[in-house]
């Protein structure tokens, strides 16, 4: 019952213009992923971090402490977004797996106007 979309660096703007269209209070959750060290913890990432600070930095209204300090740390990264990114442990690792391609495309920032919305278990266009 909760609509719930899906951003990052590349949508960002779009995202944030489609869940402000949905309503007034918005949670921005940066995903993360998991370590595989037996317990399944999770693993935190500047990307996802940036990701949820990207698309909070393009909303209106007010911020708790945290969603403030996401944006802030955007802002902070994007004039080397792409070198930050590509210098954290998660972009090293990727490179070093042949990914190096995939880490500079993910780290474009708002060149997609794409905002995905989870309906019955798949996402569609989340503007409409």
């Amino acid at each position: 019952a909760v609509p719930t979309l899906a951003g990052c660096l590349r949508n960002a703007a779009a995202v944030a213009v489609a869940a402000a269209a949905v309503g007034s209070q918005i949670a921005v959750i940066a995903a993360g992923e998991r370590w595989q060290d037996g317990d399944n913890s999770l693993r935190p990432a500047i990307e996802d971090w940036l990701g949820a600070g990207a698309i909070i930095a393009q909303l209106s209204g007010r911020l708790s402490p945290e969603a403030q300090l996401a944006a802030e740390s955007f802002k902070y990264a994007l004039p080397e977004l792409s070198e930050r990114i590509a210098g954290a442990s998660s972009g090293k690792e990727l490179a070093e797996r042949g990914f190096a391609e995939d880490v500079a495309l993910a780290t474009q920032w708002n060149v997609s106007n794409c905002a995905p919305r989870l309906v019955d278990g798949a996402y569609v266009d989340g503007r409409a």
